[in-house]
């Protein structure tokens, strides 16, 4: 055998070996070969492609590491267009997705996939080499992005069998590589990219394929635009059919029955979304059974046998065209951000608490300028960064306040700390920040006593503190004399303030607003002393001895009853309770001083009645499994935390087990 057809054979072999790598590596994420090994095929292979140029096949694996460059990108027409989805943005959307289907008469089982935020592409292959890869464009037209898409590892070059195809997937940056990418950004003194979406974009239309290849973009194949084609009769076939061709396919994937289905894959991905090595916007619903998609059909823009249930968004931009302060019941003064209205995740958001100066500083916030809003926790808006290129050198830098914005005091700023505090006791909106605490849901619960009608009845001079409160039934005539107050309404108010009266003793721990004493902790000292008098008589070193109970919260309790004898005197007076009313059984061998966390839905009780009944045995109840937590209890359709329970080896209770011990307690 003459020389080149010995090039011939050994350039078969490398390709067939380094594809398999690829495969394996990027697809199967089961390396079988070492790096080492991989880059020494790869120099062999070069260098034989460089010495007969004649064997360099433009799908070969040294293609992968990028040196075309094109002038433009030439625009291709599309066989068959790339429509995109409609989306639903709620359970009542997505039921009237199922329903309009089933009006149609159709019974369908549906395929849920994760919506990968990135950007779509069709790859052509002939005779099972690839031919083109071409970008969605206007779902017409695309551009030719072939020179990029053959450096993206994990998308095939070659198929597994001989045939004509077009598929379609997703291109995407991992959030891991956007962290590497940045870094060397910054370190070049480059800008950073903002975010995977349009760091992917960015990288595919890059005239030089160089660039793309150190990228380390990726990619998911979800859809088979001619199935029939191929005898494939639904859209998991298809997946399963494509995955079998080579193409990287999601695994998250999931067939479901209905829409529950539907509903608990969405309920289940929200959860763990924030888990996954790459962004996902949503989840995309398609009917599986490709007939019925057909008989569906599609309107103008959209198929109407698929959705795109997309999440609530998470970071938005606004205006921040005020920073306002105000006065918390311990007299704390914020600086709170007034924003241009803006929808996150469901509900419009106008303000945004900027928490104190030095928060302020550290994100060198200007009145007037753009900001991204997000809410921590999916719960509290906050303000994330100012988008600095987008000022114009109107905004106004921002000043701290030195008096208090309701009474005038002086603020003073505690050492160490970084808040300021108004020290005038008589402050109006203290005093009113105080009351509405006190009436609150996680205190003293007085329904029907909301902030607006506090801050009225304050201003109006029939409450001035709390004991105030229960002398509203001989100011009845005198209030029901102002626009509002129907004597109907009034006296409910009354009713449920004599009712809180009632009420166990850490509801009015935590609704005398003492500092350090959350509900959590309200209910600890509670149980631990059983009165207030006895609470009252602890010393600092006393209290510090009690679980969790640090030197801040000591000091604050002790300081706080020392200076407010008065008060509670004149609470003991009004009849207010000062006994611990919880159930408190000792111990039970299964719960007390165990670590718990609940997850999906028990038959018959709810989470936070659990909580309560586990509690009261002094057992901790957690949102997260660690491997320190003790018991996993797990009703219907649980979340990731089922799993997190199955891997780290926790004991798990199901519905039955968790019935049968709570029926069992006293």
């Amino acid at each position: 055998m003459n020389e080149f057809a010995n090039a011939q054979k050994r350039v078969a072999e490398l390709t067939k070996i380094l594809n398999d790598a690829n495969y394996n590596y990027y697809v199967n994420d089961n390396p079988q070969i070492t790096d080492q090994e991989y880059d020494k095929y790869l120099r062999e292979l070069i260098n034989i492609e460089t010495e007969y140029p004649d064997l360099a096949d433009p799908n070969s694996p040294t293609k992968r590491v990028g040196g075309q460059v094109v002038d433009k990108f030439n625009k291709v027409v599309h066989e068959r267009p790339m429509l995109s989805l409609a989306n639903v943005f709620n359970e009542d959307e997505i039921r009237d997705f199922d329903a309009k289907i089933k009006k149609e008469g159709f019974t369908p089982e549906y395929v849920c996939e994760y919506k990968i935020d990135g950007l779509s592409v069709a790859l052509i292959y002939e005779q099972g080499k690839l031919v083109r890869g071409v970008t969605r464009g206007d779902g017409v037209t695309g551009e030719d992005i072939t020179h990029n898409v053959k450096t993206i590892k994990c998308i095939p070059l070659t198929l597994s069998k001989p045939i004509d195809i077009e598929v379609r997937g997703e291109i995407f940056m991992n959030k891991s590589t956007l962290q590497k990418l940045n870094a060397e950004r910054e370190k070049a003194g480059q800008p950073l990219l903002q975010n995977v979406r349009n760091a992917a974009a960015g990288s595919i239309r890059q005239l030089d394929s160089r660039i793309t290849a150190k990228r380390e973009l990726d990619n998911f194949i979800y859809y088979l635009p001619d199935p029939e084609k191929y005898g494939i009769k639904t859209h998991l076939e298809a997946l399963e059919f494509m995955k079998s061709l080579g193409f990287k396919v999601n695994p998250a994937n999931r067939l479901v029955s209905d829409i529950d289905g539907i509903l608990k894959f969405i309920a289940e991905i929200t959860e763990k979304r924030s888990k996954l090595p790459y962004e996902i916007d949503g989840v995309v619903i398609k009917v599986n059974n490709i007939a019925m998609q057909e008989k569906l059909g599609y309107t103008a823009k959209y198929p109407k046998w698929a959705t795109a249930y997309k999440f609530p968004a998470e970071e938005v931009l606004t205006k921040l065209t005020d920073i306002i302060f105000t006065v918390g019941r311990t007299g704390r003064v914020t600086p709170n951000a007034v924003l241009e209205p803006v929808i996150v995740m469901g509900s419009t958001i106008r303000r945004a608490t900027l928490h104190n100066e030095d928060y302020v500083l550290s994100k060198n916030l200007m009145i007037g300028d753009t900001v991204s809003i997000r809410k921590a926790g999916d719960v509290i808006p906050e303000v994330v960064e100012a988008k600095f290129e987008r000022r114009t050198g109107n905004e106004i830098p921002f000043k701290m306040i030195h008096e208090c914005p309701m009474c005038h005091s002086e603020l003073q700023k505690i050492a160490g700390q970084a808040d300021y505090y108004c020290q005038n006791p008589d402050c109006p909106k203290r005093n009113i920040e105080s009351i509405i605490h006190y009436v609150s849901r996680d205190a003293m619960n007085i329904e029907g006593l909301g902030d607006e009608i506090v801050e009225e009845l304050y201003n109006l001079g029939f409450i001035k503190n709390i004991t105030d409160l229960y002398t509203l039934e001989s100011k009845k005539k005198a209030i029901m004399e102002f626009d509002g107050y129907g004597e109907k309404s009034l006296n409910k108010i009354i009713e449920n303030i004599e009712s809180s009266k009632n009420n166990s003793l850490e509801r009015l721990l935590y609704g005398l607003g003492i500092k350090e004493i959350g509900t959590k902790t309200a209910k600890l000292l509670a149980s631990e002393f059983g009165t207030l008098d006895m609470l009252m008589q602890a010393t600092e070193e006393e209290l510090e001895s009690i679980r969790d109970i640090g030197s801040i919260t000591a000091k604050s309790v002790v300081a706080y009853f020392k200076s407010h004898q008065d008060l509670i005197a004149a609470l003991k007076e009004i009849g207010v309770n000062m006994t611990y009313k919880g159930v408190n059984n000792g111990t039970n061998d299964l719960i007390t001083n165990k670590r718990f966390v609940i997850t999906g839905t028990i038959t018959g009780i709810g989470r936070k009645e659990i909580k309560e009944k586990l509690e009261s045995y002094n057992a901790r109840v957690s949102e997260s499994v660690s491997k320190n937590t003790d018991v996993v209890i797990v009703g219907a359709n649980p979340g990731s935390k089922y799993q997190d329970a199955l891997t780290l080896g926790i004991t798990i209770w199901d519905e039955a087990k968790t019935l049968e011990v709570l029926n069992n307690l006293q």
